[in-house]
C-alpha cells in the first residue's frame, strides 16, 4: 500500500447544522466510493470550512457515515475576499494501490468551479 491523498470539496446552501451534516454526509462517501476505498483505508481527515460555516463542525457529521475511528480536525479556510463563501474542503489521506494519476478527486455543487480540472 502507499499513502495518497484526494481533495474534495462542497458548497452547502446555509449556515446550518444541518445543511453542513448533509453536505459532509454526502462528500465523504463520494470521495470514497470514486476511489474504491473503504473506511478502513483512510488514514486522517483534514477537513476545512469557510469563515461563514460557523453553524457546526464537519467532523461531528463525519463521525455520522463512519468515521469514528479516524483522526478528524477541522480549520477554519483563509478568508480570502471574494472567494467562494460556504465551503467545506476535505483533504482526506488514505493506502491506496493506486497511482496519484488515478485518484479522483470529487468537487460538489457549487465548489466544482474550485477546480475545473479534477471535477468530476
Amino acid at each position: 500500500m502507499t499513502f495518497r491523498a484526494i481533495r474534495g470539496a462542497t458548497q452547502v446552501s446555509v449556515n446550518s447544522s444541518s445543511a453542513i451534516g448533509d453536505g459532509v454526509r454526502e462528500l465523504l462517501p463520494a470521495m470514497l466510493k470514486a476511489n474504491g476505498l473503504e473506511i478502513e483505508d483512510v488514514i486522517s481527515v483534514l477537513m476545512t470550512a469557510t469563515p461563514d460555516l460557523t453553524a457546526d463542525f464537519p467532523a461531528a457529521s463525519a463521525r455520522d457515515v463512519g468515521f469514528t475511528g479516524t483522526p478528524l480536525i477541522c480549520a477554519v479556510e483563509i478568508d480570502v475576499p471574494g472567494s467562494l463563501e460556504r465551503v467545506i474542503r476535505v483533504l482526506m489521506h488514505v493506502n491506496s494501490e493506486k497511482s496519484k494519476s488515478e485518484m479522483n478527486h470529487i468537487y460538489l455543487h457549487g465548489a466544482t468551479v474550485l477546480r475545473k480540472d479534477l471535477a468530476q
